[in-house]
């Protein structure tokens, strides 16, 4: 199958600000740059280097309403906002009897929906909320243990000018290795697999007792032709770790899937459900 859809990897899938932050460097004007890694592409230009990963946060997804409590508290029918197609497919599967809307707008503007009654309820990233105070004025938040993540959630990168040991020197001063190492697996996995930011794709990786394991799933938009999978190994062989999750995946039909899930991605009916 050829990638050459917009859910698959690419130079022109991105932040744009993180595009022009990498020209800046690339031109001189600037040596070192700091983005939220899970907008950061896993195509990195020549030039430049991903060379540290600040310490990880909290990388939940929540769940907020003025109305309801939590999750299994909305009734059939229930109207949840969300932009994220990994956030629809990961909700649909749990709660295939809600309606899922589109959700547009900076965090602001997407409380203020909620408050107005737009949505009975809205899934946002925990970390965005938490750093900009956010979370007082929310009556009901719950932590969706259950969903997946993206890649690099709740966690900083800084890129810099390669070949600058200074520069190297003073980044790394900030490196959080466990964290690198995960998301490491995870930018891995989701470059093998070769999917864009906006797929409906979800990896996560932790390290305990030495042993690093990763957790994926995608599918569809509607919550359905799931695909989960998990590995682990110990923390000295992390390096194949994503790229093997992928391969397995891969194997088992995961680019087909990808590619009906584009087709059928932010269409007002989805399919009946498999």
């Amino acid at each position: 199958m050829k990638n050459s859809s917009k859910f698959f990897k690419g130079k022109t899938v991105g932040n744009t600000d993180h595009s022009e932050l990498e020209d800046e460097m690339l031109a001189g004007n600037a040596h070192m740059a700091v983005h939220s890694l899970k907008d950061v592409p896993t195509y990195i230009p020549e030039g430049l280097e991903l060379c540290a990963i600040t310490e990880r946060q909290d990388q939940s997804d929540v769940f907020l309403s003025h109305t309801y409590e939590c999750l299994d508290e909305l009734p059939e029918g229930a109207v949840v906002g969300t932009t994220s197609l990994r956030r629809r497919m990961q909700l649909l599967e749990k709660r295939p009897d809600l309606k899922v809307k589109d959700l547009r707008g900076n965090v602001n503007t997407r409380l203020r929906k909620l408050k107005e009654g737009q949505y009975d309820a809205i899934i946002l990233a925990y970390i965005g909320l938490y750093r900009l105070d956010l979370l007082k004025d929310i009556p009901y938040v719950e932590k969706l243990a259950f969903f997946i993540p993206p890649m690099g959630q709740a966690a900083l990168g800084i890129e810099i000018v390669a070949d600058n040991e200074r520069v190297r020197e003073m980044a790394m001063s900030l490196n959080d290795e466990n964290t690198f190492i995960c998301t490491k697996v995870e930018r891995d996995f989701v470059s093998r697999i070769g999917a864009g930011c906006s797929a409906p794709v979800a990896v996560n990786a932790t390290i305990e007792n030495s042993t690093v394991t990763v957790r994926a799933m995608l599918g569809y938009p509607n919550g359905t032709n799931i695909m989960h999978k998990t590995l682990d190994t110990p923390v000295s062989r992390y390096e194949a770790l994503g790229s093997e999750l992928a391969e397995a995946m891969i194997e088992e039909g995961a680019l087909d899937i990808l590619s009906k899930a584009e087709e059928i991605a932010f269409k007002e009916e989805m399919p009946e459900r498999l």
